[in-house]
């Protein structure tokens, strides 16, 4: 069964409340469901992604306001002092935090190293950065050891 983007984003928007008072959701969308490209739904990230929608909790909102912009939050991005960049709540301030990774970006150049590049399909390359960086146990989601570890 293909689906486009749409019809995934409408049927979670027109279905949500109705499945999840039945507590049906997951079972609802492990018929093998993928995008238009291919590409499988994976179910646990859906109801992850539809639970904030529904509980309707302050504390999972997808956008903030950052020093008075709008950002994304828990969305990698590229970075301008790093590599990546990524805006998260701090759960005990209550406040918006970016948190810089990754090596690179400006302050690298500027010192006129090169950039280094992320082997991230050498099999040994990414062994060896999840066992230095201890990705077993990432840490909080306001370090950056923890969003290095993600993308690896």
């Amino acid at each position: 069964m293909k689906i486009t983007k749409e019809e995934l984003s409408s049927l979670i928007n027109e279905e949500a409340d109705i499945l999840m008072k039945e507590e049906a959701l997951l079972e609802h969308l492990q018929h093998g469901a993928v995008l238009e490209d291919g590409t499988p739904v994976c179910e646990a990230c859906l109801f992850e992604t539809i639970s904030p929608a529904l509980c309707e909790c302050p504390d999972l909102i997808p956008e903030a306001e950052y020093r008075g912009r709008k950002v994304k939050l828990n969305k990698i991005m590229r970075g301008d002092v790093k590599k990546f960049k990524v805006f998260v709540k701090d759960p005990k301030t209550g406040k918006i935090k970016k948190v810089n990774f990754g090596h690179g970006g400006k302050s690298a150049k500027r010192k006129g190293e090169k950039t280094m590049r992320i082997r991230k399909s050498n099999p040994k390359a990414r062994k060896n950065f999840r066992a230095r960086h201890n990705c077993d146990n990432p840490g909080p989601k306001t370090k950056a050891r923890y969003w290095a570890c993600r993308t690896w």
